[in-house]
């Protein structure tokens, strides 16, 4: 395995990117405490289809308004629904069937580690994106920082069961083999990707659905769940990739990528305010370890004390 020792950086941030970084962290950090509203309710599949058709349904709305043209995603269909399933359907299952018992906060930690996973699956399967030693010092401390999340629950059970867990990472390490296929829409606009993986996701949920629940009381849900549903659907999936492409377009991705350090302690601060979640000790070493991992991959930090 060949190991560089530098990495491509662009300058800091305006204000304005700073901005849509922390509100997206907020929105996104929203969607597990929103999910922890709905999955009272509405079944983890179910929840899916809601969250993808509604958010699909936004978006072309989105670019009948203001454009460019969804036609632009036709040739690459058999693609779209590819991604569909590693980046919406799988995730999305396993995310909302653990939040049938994690907290909104373990819930989002365990996401987080979706950058360790895409920086193996990057070195591993593409030319230019090759692990750094701050990169691979970075990934050590996210797995240690995930074992000791998980590892308390093996011995004793503490902070929902393992199974649950596991089904987090399983969400974080899909989300990574998206990120390998995303790489090959050279030329399609950000939102027509995103328009068209939620088509596809909706596609796909829509049979899935039927099979397994049928068609009675698909809508009983009580009305602040509905509340819930759609803040999940609107806010933090049709909005949050709109705001997100903006702002790997003005900042780039390696800053975008920061999110990821604000999403968890969003989703924290809404548990406790709004759902009276605890976390173990634990858990919060674990939380300690996936943050400094991320901003040991980022760099900036140690550079600047060099």
């Amino acid at each position: 395995m060949a190991i560089t020792t530098t990495t491509a950086m662009r300058g800091p941030m305006a204000v304005k990117d700073w901005a849509q970084l922390l509100l997206l962290g907020a929105i996104w950090g929203g969607s597990f405490f929103f999910a922890r509203i709905a999955v009272a309710e509405i079944p983890p599949l179910l929840l899916v289809l809601f969250r993808v058709a509604i958010a699909a349904l936004a978006l072309h709305l989105y670019l009948g308004l203001r454009g460019p043209s969804f036609r632009l995603a036709l040739p690459h269909a058999g693609l779209f629904f590819l991604l569909a399933l590693v980046n919406n359907v799988i995730p999305f299952s396993l995310i909302f069937a653990g939040q049938t018992e994690l907290g909104a906060g373990v819930a989002s930690v365990l996401n987080s580690t979706t950058p360790f996973w895409t920086l193996i699956l990057a070195n591993a399967l593409t030319s230019d994106e090759k692990l750094s030693w701050n990169k691979l010092a970075g990934i050590a401390l996210g797995i240690v920082g995930t074992a000791v999340m998980i590892g308390p629950g093996l011995l004793a059970g503490l902070g929902g069961p393992v199974w649950a867990k596991f089904a987090l990472v399983g969400a974080s390490l899909s989300y990574a083999v998206a990120l390998m296929i995303a790489r090959r829409f050279k030329g399609v606009p950000s939102p027509v990707i995103a328009t068209g993986q939620l088509t596809a996701s909706t596609i796909i949920m829509i049979p899935i659905v039927l099979l397994s629940h049928g068609t009675a009381n698909l809508f009983s849900a009580s009305p602040p769940v509905w509340t819930a549903v759609l803040a999940l659907a609107l806010l933090s999936t049709a909005f949050a990739y709109i705001l997100y492409f903006n702002l790997v377009a003005s900042a780039g991705a390696t800053n975008a990528s920061l999110v990821t350090l604000i999403v968890p302690a969003s989703a924290i601060l809404l548990g406790f305010l709004f759902l009276g979640e605890r976390l173990e000790l634990f858990e919060l070493g674990g939380m300690a370890l996936i943050a400094l991992g991320l901003v040991t991959i980022d760099g900036r930090l140690f550079g600047r004390q060099r």
